[in-house]
């Protein structure tokens, strides 16, 4: 399924050639139509607004977003452990998850990356895809109410991912961050209710248990390869 693969490359940092290939990408999310219209919809407005704006402007932009604090961190495991060892442990894990796949984490690449995880669910069968979804989902979530709290238009990628999930974002963890003023919500505050709700795992995981913890994957194909597959009718 190319729209996990999308909807990684669309989280990653603007560069010219993701840029310029934007209708492409559009078009192979209608043709999978895996996304609920409404949210395809925003996602098509999202590009078209992305294509408008200058390159310099919307790397600037995505830096000040999601590199600057952990509030919109793309490394999903920061939210979850922080600098503790049990993340370290983590990250093994979701390396040899990846291993057994054929798919092998560079030296330079942190395996919780959301576009990376996002790139494993593509390789996925559908129902496996959108079932392991729900287990981060409310951490994917919890940013994308700070970013529509922000006006970000990135938060429609992370509402549509939400949208997609079989298991649906804690409601009450949601709510208090919708009404509390972003800049009271404290790391520390956030970091424990993750805990209590399990933000990766679901209740699927003892807190402690980071060996059983599930994994993404590594090896993003390169743009290309979607726009020819599409260009050429592949599936």
């Amino acid at each position: 399924m190319k729209t996990f693969k999308i909807l990684g490359l669309l989280l990653s940092y603007p560069e010219v050639e993701m840029i310029s290939h934007l209708d492409e990408l559009v078009t192979v999310l209608e043709a999978e139509k895996l996304l609920p219209g409404r949210h395809l919809k925003k996602i098509a407005a999202f590009t078209r607004d992305l294509g408008s704006r200058d390159i310099y402007e919307l790397q600037e932009n995505y830096v000040e977003l999601f590199d600057r604090g952990r509030g919109h961190c793309l490394q999903l495991f920061e939210h979850i452990h922080g600098e503790s060892r049990d993340r370290g442990q983590a990250m093994v894990n979701l390396a040899e998850t990846y291993a057994t796949k054929g798919l092998y984490v560079s030296s330079g690449d942190l395996p919780d990356y959301l576009p990376l995880f996002l790139e494993y669910l593509s390789l996925c069968p559908p129902d496996e895809a959108l079932e392991f979804l729900g287990d981060p989902i409310n951490v994917i979530a919890a940013i994308g109410v700070k970013l529509n709290k922000r006006q970000s238009s990135y938060a429609v990628v992370f509402d549509a991912l939400a949208a997609l999930s079989k298991v649906k974002p804690d409601r009450a963890m949601m709510e208090k961050l919708r009404l509390e003023p972003l800049e009271s919500i404290s790391n520390d505050e956030l970091d424990a209710e993750w805990a209590e709700a399990g933000a990766f795992d679901n209740d699927d995981l003892k807190p402690d248990d980071c060996a059983d913890c599930n994994a993404f994957p590594n090896a993003t194909e390169a743009l290309q390869t979607i726009v020819h597959e599409n260009i050429n009718g592949g599936q």
